[in-house]
């Protein structure tokens, strides 16, 4: 059975995009997501202790098996990247969290993830 657990960990209020509804339909019917909003600081620790980057970043993803995964997304970078992208604030989050879950589904960067994305964005209006 799909499951999505969301954990805010701002003192903001989260962005109103259907997370539960995108994550079903790109990882399917029984996949089980942690789902976490964090900041600049937790960003740049969990970088650092996973992947040896000692910066903040925007979205991490972190398959821990086939139907088990997290996401981070650091929602203080996000209000700062969207105007960069051009995208509303909301829109950006929604379009990171697409790019982190086909992360999960396991394809890499490149063309064939990039139609995936389009795809996706395209269904949901991101």
């Amino acid at each position: 059975m799909f499951e999505i657990g969301l954990h805010n960990k701002t003192k903001g209020t989260l962005p109103r995009v259907p997370f539960a509804r995108i994550a079903h339909k790109i990882l399917g019917n029984t996949y089980d997501l942690s789902l976490v909003f964090i900041n600049n600081t937790e960003s740049k620790k969990i970088n650092a202790q996973h992947r040896n980057k000692d910066y903040p970043t925007n979205i991490l993803s972190f398959p821990l098996s086939n139907e088990n995964g997290e996401i981070f997304i650091n929602l203080q970078l996000c209000k700062k990247q969207c105007i960069e992208f051009e995208r509303t604030y909301t829109n950006f989050v929604g379009f990171l969290f697409i790019h982190g879950l086909l992360h999960l589904k396991g394809y890499d960067h490149g063309s064939t993830m990039e139609r995936e994305e389009v795809r996706y964005r395209t269904k949901f209006g991101i």
